[in-house]
């Protein structure tokens, strides 16, 4: 009967794995807001006046104080000294006070021409930086639960179905991915740009209490196993000598830089995927984000799989060399300029999930083999700061790349927002219209001239240098005029409304395509980085083969117990 009683609350199966989703739902969130407004991108373009090198830093910040400030490092730390539940309640509380400035940056109007200056850099947009300070608070919490949910499954799942749990723990933060993917955007033209970040708000409240209950179950596996607290014995405790131990070990270095190369080709490429399907496969937005949606949605079921295939089978070194190989693979065909079709994206797609759930199916559960536990938390720590340099670096120079490829795109959407913006501003003045309703109307007209020009034209276009720009405005802004007057402004508003987008829309269209305005992104340039990075991590995945074979690490052994 003792023995009962003393038995550790992890030897229950439906303990341990409504611990790992309780969790796991506090990550859920991060992942959404992490890839919310990368799939209005081309709104924060046509509405904010944002250009790709603005969204190549805001995407760049959340990385900035976890490299920079060496915040995962301590994270790490922390959690190896504070342990699971207090680091891991203060991370979620960290990742929603990151999203309030966020929201608070993109919903605020600043003046027109608003710059912050930042020595050495320059000059920023106000709300971008804002925004991206935001969004770089965010990404501090979100690393901070990430390494700590890390270990947390090690410690529910050691000598269990380890590599299965993280799968299913990644698979629940990656349903966070696809719903970003494929509501955001529909979310935002029917409600505002805002709106895909206000409910990020709202996951990220439930990912607190989510932590909490979990936290609670956490405190049970310490009664059930005779520990008050849930801190390491003195011998076990984590030491800063320690650190030697974890960057002297090669293993280390081969899964860390494997890391982040292969999630280099693949987070960011997330990032920028929407507004790839609109600009090279013509893609209706109200749907594009539903084709890079589907990697998420594929990882659910695979990474599982794969998991459970490395705890029965092992093979962890052989996956990951194939997860690279395919990430060639699919990089590769996406490059090629002439395959534009839309199935062919949405085929690479599927395939990418099946790389993409291989390795980290198999990176995850390898490092406790390389690593021993008391260092978990801080080896975790700084693969992960490995991983933000990769996320600091990529996506801002993806943006540079794409906005001097691209010089014309961004000062074309500027000239068609503006001539909208003071067609509707002057027509409307003085009518029973809110200042919020004209913002929703120009809007929606902007972007829907601009994404029919890129869905459904196939014209040459005209560099930005042989075009008259200021001539180009005050057209679309005559026609947008003369179409208004045919419009009975007294009538019902939400007609009203209706009527005056759609004339704004149809005379921008007309006015864009007729002047040939380049307002469609090349993304070759950038599909070669990605390639590059693709090459690069398999290399590093045969390194970390060989290693195994000569330290004997166990990768290619199940890990499950028996």
């Amino acid at each position: 009967m003792t023995e009962a009683i003393k038995k550790s609350l992890r030897e229950s199966a439906k303990a341990r794995w409504t611990a790992l989703i309780l969790a796991s739902m506090s990550i859920f969130g991060a992942y959404y807001f992490n890839y919310a407004l990368s799939s209005i991108k081309p709104m924060l373009e046509s509405i904010l006046g944002w250009n790709s090198e603005d969204f190549g830093t805001y995407t760049s910040a959340y990385a900035w104080f976890n490299v920079f400030l060496f915040m995962l490092i301590f994270s790490g730390f922390i959690l190896d000294k504070l342990g699971i539940r207090k680091t891991g309640l203060g991370a979620t509380i960290v990742m929603f006070l990151g999203t309030a400035l966020n929201y608070w940056a993109v919903s605020h109007t600043f003046p027109e021409g608003s710059v912050v200056h930042i020595p050495i850099l320059g000059d920023m947009k106000t709300q971008v930086l804002l925004s991206s300070l935001g969004f770089a608070i965010f990404g501090v919490g979100t690393e901070a639960i990430g390494i700590t949910i890390s270990k947390a499954v090690v410690r529910w799942f050691k000598g269990k179905e380890m590599a299965l749990a993280m799968g299913m723990q990644m698979s629940i933060a990656r349903l966070g991915t696809m719903l970003a993917l494929v509501i955001s955007l529909p979310l935002a033209k029917n409600f505002g740009v805002t709106t895909p970040i206000l409910f990020a708000l709202i996951v990220m409240l439930i990912g607190v209490g989510s932590f909490i209950t979990f936290s609670l179950l956490d405190i049970k596996l310490d009664k059930s196993e005779g520990v008050e607290e849930q801190e390491v014995s003195p011998e076990d405790e984590f030491k800063i000598s320690d650190i030697k131990l974890i960057i002297g070990n090669l293993g280390f270095w081969y899964i860390a830089i494997l890391c982040v190369l292969f999630y280099s080709a693949v987070f960011p490429f997330l990032f920028y995927a929407t507004d790839l399907m609109i600009n090279k496969y013509n893609v209706d937005p109200y749907w594009a984000g539903a084709i890079p949606g589907l990697l998420p949605l594929g990882t659910m079921f695979l990474t599982p799989l794969f998991g459970g295939i490395y705890d029965k089978y092992g093979k962890g070194a052989t996956i990951m060399i194939i997860g690279s190989m395919i990430l060639i693979f699919v990089h590769g065909i996406l490059a090629i300029p002439a395959l534009n079709m839309w199935w062919i994206a949405t085929a690479m797609v599927l395939i990418l999930g099946v790389g993409f759930s291989l390795v980290p199916s198999a990176m995850w559960p390898s490092v406790p083999k390389i690593i021993p536990e008391k260092q978990l938390g801080t080896a975790y720590a700084v693969i992960f700061w490995i991983q933000n340099i990769g996320l600091l670096f990529i996506p801002l120079i993806l943006g540079i790349v794409l906005n001097s490829t691209n010089p014309d795109v961004s000062p074309n959407k500027i000239v068609v927002k503006t001539a909208i913006e003071k067609a509707f501003n002057e027509t409307l003045a003085g009518q029973s219209f809110t200042d919020r309703e004209i913002d929703k109307a120009i809007e929606k007209a902007t972007g829907t001239a601009v994404d029919s020009v890129v869905q459904y034209t196939t014209y040459e276009p005209v560099s930005i240098e042989d075009i008259d720009t200021k001539k180009v405005e005050n057209e679309i802004y005559t026609g947008i005029v003369q179409n208004l007057k045919n419009i009975n402004l007294s009538g019902d508003k939400k007609e009203v409304l209706k009527a005056v987008t759609k004339a704004g829309e149809q005379s921008a269209f007309k006015t864009i395509e007729k002047e040939r305005l380049n307002i469609r992104y090349d993304y070759f340039y950038d599909m070669l980085i990605f390639l590059a990075l693709s090459v690069m991590s398999l290399l590093f995945a045969f390194l970390l083969k060989m290693e195994d074979k000569k330290k004997g690490y166990g990768l290619e052994m199940p890990n499950i117990e028996k």
